[in-house]
């Protein structure tokens, strides 16, 4: 079973845990997730597309990310999330998140701070592994591309994240 920390609204951990998609958080805390856009060094993005069988944005484009585990540093979670997804290491790629936000769902018992990091890396098409389970499938975008699919509303978080690829 897996377990995340539970956050206090100035993302210091509590010290109390909650399990995975066990909605319990009361307005004020929080849990912490990770978002990796992995840079190829020709300036495009590598983006996956999700199965159709997520409850949620099925088959929209993303970036790697996920919750951190109860423990886990919010960059030892980047790297583990960007390993699952992809298959690329980015544990010796030099990261901090270029930026953190949160989202407040009161009521809902999911609250939420994302770290945001971006990562350059020289990767041959090739070496991307997707997990079936995770993706349809995977692209190197533009961020042309990747604006366009924001348009049409099938990229997650965009809006959101959007000043990491422009950076």
């Amino acid at each position: 079973m897996e377990f995340w920390d539970i956050y206090d609204s100035k993302k210091q951990p509590t010290g109390r845990t909650m399990k995975r998609n066990d909605w319990i958080l009361q307005d004020g805390e929080y849990h912490l997730t990770v978002l990796g856009v992995v840079r190829h060094v020709d300036g495009r993005y590598l983006i996956t597309r999700r199965v159709l069988t997520k409850a949620w944005a099925a088959g929209w484009w993303e970036v790697p990310g996920g919750a951190v585990m109860a423990g886990e540093s919010s960059r030892e979670a980047v790297n583990r999330e960007v390993m699952e997804e992809t298959g690329l290491d980015v544990a010796n790629v030099p990261g901090e998140p270029l930026l953190t936000y949160h989202r407040e769902n009161p009521g809902e018992g999911d609250n939420y701070f994302v770290d945001c990091y971006r990562f350059t890396l020289d990767f041959a098409p090739e070496a991307v592994k997707i997990r079936p389970n995770e993706a349809l499938e995977f692209k190197l975008a533009t961020l042309a591309e990747i604006k366009e699919l924001a348009a049409q509303g099938v990229f997650l978080h965009y809006d959101s994240i959007k000043e990491v690829f422009e950076k």
